[in-house]
C-alpha cells in the first residue's frame, strides 16, 4: 500500500527512521519505545517487541524487523521515494502463514491508519 506526502522525501526519511518518533505515528508502538542494551524495545498490543531499523542509506529504505514476544521476527518492507517535490511511502503487508483473512485485513487497515497518521503529522504547516 502507498501514501503520497507533500513533503520532500529526505525530510520524511529523516523523521521516520528516528526510533524516538515511532510512537507518534506507528499506533502499534504508541505506548512508547526505549533504547536498552544497544537495542530498541517497544510496548505493543502483543507485549514488548524488539524493533530493528535498516541502517541509514541513500535509497529511502525504512525496512524494519519486529521481533514478537514469542520470538517470531517479522520483516516489514517500507520505503520513501521522491515524487516530484513530495514523496511516496510504500509499505508491503505480507500475509504470514496461518493468518486468517480477517486478521490480514485488520493488519492492512492498521498500516493504512499509520501511513495516514504519518502524512498528517509531517504535512502540518
Amino acid at each position: 500500500m502507498s501514501e503520497t506526502l507533500d513533503v520532500p522525501a529526505k525530510v520524511v526519511y529523516d523523521f521516520t527512521r528516528q526510533m524516538e518518533n515511532l510512537p507518534s505515528w506507528a499506533s502499534g508502538l504508541a505506548a512508547g519505545i526505549e533504547h536498552r542494551d544497544g537495542a530498541w524495545f517497544a510496548d505493543s498490543p502483543m507485549g514488548q517487541v524488539k524493533v530493528e531499523m535498516a541502517p541509514v542509506n541513500s535509497f529511502g529504505v525504512l525496512d524494519h524487523d519486529v521481533t514478537l514476544p514469542n520470538g517470531l521476527s517479522v520483516h516489514n518492507a517500507f520505503r520513501v521515494t521522491p515524487c516530484g517535490d513530495g514523496s511516496l511511502l510504500t509499505f508491503v503487508v505480507l500475509r504470514l502463514a496461518g493468518v486468517s483473512q480477517e486478521n490480514f485485513d485488520a493488519d492492512v487497515a492498521h498500516v493504512r491508519r499509520d501511513l495516514a497518521a504519518l502524512k498528517r503529522l509531517l504535512e502540518l504547516p
